[in-house]
């Protein structure tokens, strides 16, 4: 007969083996957990950067097809709303894209152009007379102006023999112009269509939460494409009547070049105004360039303060420090292309984000209100059939 001496000490049943305490402690298990979570999802983005960056000659066409159609959606619901038909109005809204990016395009390069010599002169007149005020950080300034003649001189006779490269570019930079827009046609002709193949490929019933999601990234490209683009119109039309008025020379290309700098959130309004205010400085001395500079001040002044509150918070809500490093990681992959396409897939991202963490709060919300909470409301319930 046995007797309670028999049993384990430590508790155990007899042919059990004992209870042994983990190495680790429990907050040391959920960050390792965490840390796996975390390297996964960092080795997920890496890879599709990768394939982004090897199918590129797809992947561009593909992104800038979506910037336009984020561009000129408005105007294609409301020619669909004319009852024109479907493929009418987008062809009408590729029509009108050709002829906005085109004339835009057309009027940027002809002022750049046109002002882009006394430009230079003006900059490499500032980097010697900033030699002379400041010394070493005014000598590297003008040994550069003096050398990128010689710089373009070897880009040229780089190009020069590579002609047929230089063909194989221009042609490659067509095509690709080419499939964005047709694209835009077809994106913005059938986006009901992708609803439709979305739900019907959504496993169980997340259709109506990945809609909700690529609506709401569509929605911030929307907004980041719309107020960038009348941000920029204001900005680059004020800094040129500023610099009209200051009698700075090519007032025209320094709007120009502050018109295409606005698509580079921070980082292009700084170099496109530090350029203005050095021409002011070559051509009319320092009075004329404090003044330049409180032109350009003011006009960043009234976009921070004013116009993007106005005009972006309700769609595109991105710390300025996300934005840098957009901007760094863009240029980094893809270079210029990248620093204009980050901002607005960063601004996507962030919208899909919002709108996981809206539908999960609305999941606890649900969860602690208890099962006796039932109401037909919910954004999350699935419709019964």
């Amino acid at each position: 007969m046995r007797n309670d001496s028999d049993h384990d000490p430590s508790g155990a049943e007899p042919g059990r083996p004992p209870h042994t305490a983990p190495l680790l402690p429990i907050e040391a298990r959920r960050a390792a957990a965490w840390c796996a979570v975390g390297l996964l999802v960092a080795t997920v983005v890496a890879l599709g950067i990768w394939l982004c960056v090897e199918l590129s000659a797809a992947v561009t066409p593909v992104l800038l097809a979506l910037l336009g159609s984020a561009l000129l959606g408005p105007m294609y619901r409301r020619l669909v709303a004319m009852r024109f038909n479907r493929s009418l109005a987008a062809g009408l809204t590729c029509a009108v894209l050709v002829v906005v990016v085109g004339g835009a395009g057309y009027v940027v390069v002809s002022a750049l152009v046109d002002t882009g010599d006394q430009i230079i002169a003006s900059l490499k007149d500032a980097a010697t007379d900033l030699s002379r005020r400041f010394g070493v950080a005014g000598n590297s300034l003008t040994d550069l102006a003096s050398h990128a003649k010689t710089l373009v001189t070897k880009f040229g006779s780089t190009a020069a023999s590579g002609v047929l490269a230089g063909v194989s570019i221009v042609g490659q930079f067509i095509a690709a112009a080419v499939l964005a827009l047709l694209l835009t046609f077809f994106f913005l002709r059938d986006a009901d269509k992708a609803v439709r193949a979305l739900h019907d490929w959504a496993p169980g019933d997340s259709a109506p939460r990945l809609e909700r999601m690529a609506r709401r990234g569509f929605q911030s490209i929307e907004g980041f494409m719309r107020g960038t683009t009348f941000i920029a119109l204001i900005d680059a039309l004020c800094i040129t009547v500023g610099l009209v008025i200051l009698d700075v020379p090519g007032a025209f290309g320094l709007g120009a070049l502050v018109f295409v700098g606005a698509y580079i959130p921070y980082l292009g309004a700084f170099i496109s105004g530090a350029v203005a205010i050095l021409v002011a400085f070559a051509d009319r001395g320092v009075v004329i360039a404090l003044w330049a500079l409180a032109v350009v001040v003011a006009v960043q002044v009234l976009e921070g303060h004013v116009l993007q509150p106005m005009i972006q918070s309700r769609t595109v809500q991105m710390h300025p420090a996300v934005v840098m490093l957009a901007i760094t990681a863009g240029a980094s992959v893809a270079g210029i292309l990248g620093m204009l396409l980050s901002v607005p897939l960063t601004a996507a991202a962030s919208g899909v984000l919002h709108e996981l963490r809206r539908h999960y709060a609305a999941g606890s919300d649900r969860d602690s209100s208890g099962p006796e909470d039932t109401g037909g409301d919910s954004p999350a319930a699935p419709a019964s059939s």
